[in-house]
């Protein structure tokens, strides 16, 4: 969803050893982000709840997306080897201002018995407690997260490769034992089901193991072998198959997000992508602008939800007619705003 790393004409010798430019891959993580949005929107358009089988398969087939969001932040960020704190909270709390107000007034129209207090507004805008804003709070945190492993590695000095890899490695082991333990701690102090939710959604030590993946692909990993780009997509089928079943099925750890299954699938889902190497110029304009869509786009599906007869299709048409709406309107947005708005508008709309 952001758009808001520098990017390089080449690897620092100090941090990288993969074989492509930065400038060369720059289609592919455009391409990855296209790919990532367009699951998002998928997924927010799916019928809610998902009792039919097809939907828990289709929604588990899609959930790789915040993944693939971080993952690319944490590559371009190893292939730069500095973490430009203050421009990336700039370009990415600017534009969530702006949509939160928008959210919540939305959220205000519809519920009158709606909490204004001050306090609790603050902790809504905090905790990206609107809409689907939680990413926000989790890109935010994982980017502070990778500025503290950079700094405290020394990157740039002698031997940082090595420091700021132990430290990845580290914290990726810290990400599995927190969505592993965190939620059954939580449950044993009475917690709800809605709160526990919300806890998952926000577990940032097991989100920024998706960035320190990606860090680590960047410092380490060639990918340019067809027998290793094989067996990583039948990896990711197996992967993707054992975290649909326990979706499915209810077995262990059942969760959406946070659970070693989830971690399986969508870890290899990035590497798998990404050693693909998709390189579409439409999924590339997506992509560019996929912090956009993904900020607006939440509007166009809660209104059809609110405001039409959709629910009346049937659940295979109203997931089929919300989700292409939603992929044409959000597409026909970000032209508009691009051909109409001023380069700093655009920047704050997050277009």
């Amino acid at each position: 969803m952001m758009t808001v790393v520098e990017r390089i004409s080449e690897h620092p010798r100090s941090l990288s050893v993969a074989q492509a430019s930065a400038r060369s891959r720059d289609g592919v993580i455009d391409a990855m982000r296209g790919i990532a949005i367009l699951m998002v929107i998928g997924i927010h358009s799916l019928p809610q709840p998902l009792d039919a089988v097809w939907a828990k398969s289709l929604d588990a087939a899609l959930r790789p997306c915040v993944p693939v969001f971080l993952f690319v932040s944490g590559y371009l960020t190893a292939l730069s080897g500095r973490v430009p704190l203050a421009k990336r909270l700039k370009a990415a709390l600017i534009p969530y201002a702006i949509a939160f107000a928008a959210a919540y007034a939305y959220m205000a129209l519809h519920n009158p018995a709606m909490d204004h207090r001050i306090g609790t507004a603050f902790a809504r805008f905090a905790l990206g407690y609107v809409f689907v804003y939680y990413y926000v709070f989790v890109y935010v945190c994982c980017t502070l997260g990778l500025w503290f492993v950079f700094a405290v590695g020394g990157a740039g000095q002698p031997d940082s490769r090595k420091r700021i890899a132990s430290l990845l490695i580290l914290s990726i082991g810290c990400g599995l034992l927190a969505g592993s333990y965190l939620d059954p701690a939580i449950s044993r102090l009475g917690a709800s089901d809605a709160l526990l939710d919300e806890v998952r959604t926000r577990d940032i030590p097991f989100w920024f193991s998706f960035v320190a993946l990606g860090a680590l692909t960047a410092m380490f990993a060639d990918l340019s072998d067809q027998g290793m780009r094989r067996a990583l997509l039948g990896a990711m089928l197996a992967a993707y198959m054992l975290y649909a079943s326990v979706r499915i099925l209810g077995l262990g750890d059942a969760a959406t997000y946070d659970s070693m299954a989830f971690f399986l699938y969508a870890a290899l889902f990035c590497v798998a992508l990404f050693a693909i190497e998709p390189n579409s110029p439409l999924l590339g304009w997506f992509g560019s602008g996929s912090y956009f869509i993904y900020l607006w786009h939440i509007f166009i599906v809660m209104a059809l939800r609110d405001h039409t007869p959709l629910r009346q299709l049937g659940d295979v048409a109203s997931f089929a007619v919300c989700c292409g709406l939603t992929a044409l309107l959000s597409t026909a947005a970000l032209l508009a705003v691009r051909q109409l708005a001023s380069p700093r508008l655009c920047r704050w709309l997050g277009a």
